[in-house]
């Protein structure tokens, strides 16, 4: 797997943590500790996109 399509397969889990992120907060009974991992997992995924970006 080159770099580029590494970046490329984290940027579409990035996203699909977003989308995750914020159908979990629209839904009524919102779990709040879920949010936060989802929100953590993003984090990570971020911060190893903007490494392997340098």
């Amino acid at each position: 797997m080159t770099i580029a399509s590494h970046l490329q397969e984290l940027n579409r889990k990035h996203e699909h943590l977003s989308s995750m992120v914020e159908k979990e907060q629209r839904s009524p009974g919102t779990d709040t500790l879920k949010i936060a991992e989802l929100k953590k997992q993003k984090l990570r995924l971020k911060e190893e996109i903007a490494r392997l970006a340098q």
